[in-house]
């Protein structure tokens, strides 16, 4: 059977859909996943700065293992999550929506695939601070941003 799915021929992975830098992000979807070796969150981000990425979507992972728990905290708490649900230690899918927050993210390719890792994390109030110094100091050549 065929199933005319609209779109699907603009989703194609190319070098012009990795995103890496500093962006102003919005969660729009959370999923807990659940893998014997590594549970993890799964993130869908929008981008909302800079402009010219703004509307885009970006997916990542924040595992629950023991060793990676404390970036999964680093993410809770600088994107403003309920800390009375953090202190239960418990992650609501429906309250990780529409946070946001700054994050810096890069792009590996390991053995043919392609994963977006997301690097560090912001408040949402530190954005235009954090924007202007990405802008100074990235001159072209390489230059890594602040955070």
């Amino acid at each position: 059977m065929k199933r005319h799915i609209p779109g699907l021929h603009l989703n194609q992975r190319g070098v012009e859909n990795k995103l890496e830098g500093l962006f102003l992000v919005r969660v729009d979807r959370a999923r807990y996943r659940w893998h014997p070796q590594k549970p993890f969150v799964e993130i869908r981000f929008v981008v909302l700065e800079p402009k010219p990425f703004e509307t885009r979507l970006f997916s990542g992972r924040l595992y629950c293992t023991e060793r990676a728990l404390w970036k999964l905290n680093w993410f809770l708490r600088d994107f403003g999550y309920d800390t009375q649900l953090l202190k239960d230690d418990q992650v609501d899918e429906k309250a990780l929506s529409k946070l946001r927050g700054v994050i810096r993210t890069s792009y590996t390719t390991l053995n043919g695939r392609s994963y977006q890792n997301l690097d560090a994390f912001a408040p949402e109030a530190d954005w235009e601070a954090l924007d202007c110094t990405s802008l100074a100091h990235s001159d072209g050549s390489g230059g890594t941003d602040g955070l």
